[in-house]
């Protein structure tokens, strides 16, 4: 699926405070794919103990913005442009895990498409998908 910008995207998991304090993980990365793991807390839970619509929009968005990066070129960047989240049903269970997968790399624009799935090692269910629009950004150097 053409070059594969590895560097960049251990940068985008590792330079995301935010991320970071969600508790978000790479699990592969592979030209145009991610995959990341989320144990879930009590902290990732709505009033109702289902996961959080934010913390699956996070995943879902992170590891598009990564599969994204993974096809970017040396010195280029991805921004999230456009976002669309579908709950498909409700989540619980001991952890998220998500597959980003880049559906058409441009040179402006990268199109990825998240599944996040939920529940214990022997029962994933999917429990929303969502279409993440990256913009390709080289950035200014403000010197």
């Amino acid at each position: 699926m053409g070059s594969f910008n590895k560097d960049e995207v251990e940068r985008v998991f590792s330079s995301a405070p935010f991320i970071a304090d969600l508790g978000l993980e790479p699990v592969s990365i592979e030209s145009g794919e991610c995959r990341s793991r989320l144990v879930l807390a009590n902290r990732h839970l709505q009033q109702d103990g289902f996961v959080h619509f934010g913390v699956q929009a996070t995943m879902a968005d992170h590891t598009a913005g990564a599969a994204g990066a993974s096809m970017a070129k040396p010195g280029q960047i991805v921004l999230t442009s456009d976002f669309s989240l579908k709950l498909l049903r409700s989540a619980k269970g001991t952890h998220l895990e998500c597959i980003a997968t880049v559906l058409k790399a441009g040179s402006s624009l990268t199109v990825v498409e998240s599944e996040v799935y939920c529940g214990t090692v022997d029962d994933m269910r999917l429990v929303s998908k969502a279409t993440v629009t990256l913009a390709v950004v080289s950035p200014r150097s403000d010197s």
